[in-house]
């Protein structure tokens, strides 16, 4: 998921370099929701791994 957030950077970057400043302002737009969604999938793993780990199998 980081990695398309990655992808939807360098567009961002290319776009703003290139003179598309809509395309570019929409591909960082989509860059920032990818990247918080995967932030906060990160979060809910690691604490149902921590929850897991508790108990005994």
């Amino acid at each position: 998921m980081l990695g398309w957030a990655l992808t939807f950077l360098v567009v961002a970057l290319i776009a703003a370099v290139l003179g598309f400043g809509g395309i570019a302002g929409t591909a960082i737009e989509i860059a920032k929701i990818i990247f918080f969604v995967a932030i906060i999938l990160f979060l809910v793993s690691a604490v149902f791994g921590f929850m897991r780990r508790g108990r005994a199998p």
